[in-house]
């Protein structure tokens, strides 16, 4: 058993910005000198999240929207009242969406459906620059 440990930097423009990370993760499965095995994504942080979705506009736009009925931007939040960055709400939706994804591969290719694709959603209301560790692991 082995593992290897990658990072993928990111730059977002804040609140909502969905950004497909497959071409990263495989490039990474790519580089390791493993064949079988998993990788998995971590956000060290907790104001964004990981997933998979069909990677298109019209589901982007439909995750956006069924997020802010889940966990809304405008209604008030603990968190703002202790802290005052008014991003409450980031932490709550890092919460619920997860800030790691697991994938199997095998012989170097990723296990995804056919329209599924590895994705980062940014939380926080605001731009961030964000490292995800990818760690490899199998044999």
């Amino acid at each position: 058993m082995a593992v290897e440990t990658f990072e993928i930097e990111l730059k977002t423009k804040g609140t909502n910005h969905v950004i497909d990370i497959t071409p990263q993760v495989k490039s990474c499965i790519e580089r390791s000198k493993i064949k079988n095995g998993i990788a998995c994504v971590i956000l060290p942080g907790s104001t964004g999240a990981i997933t998979t979705i069909e990677y298109e506009p019209g589901v982007v736009s439909d995750l956006i929207k069924a997020i802010e009925r889940i966990a809304p931007q405008d209604i008030p939040y603990e968190h703002d009242k202790a802290w005052g960055d008014g991003n409450g709400f980031s932490h709550v939706r890092s919460a619920l969406l997860g800030t790691s994804f697991t994938v199997p591969f095998v012989s170097k290719s990723l296990i995804l459906g056919t329209w599924q694709q590895i994705v980062f959603i940014e939380c926080d209301n605001r731009p961030r620059k964000r490292s995800l560790i990818v760690q490899v692991v199998g044999e």
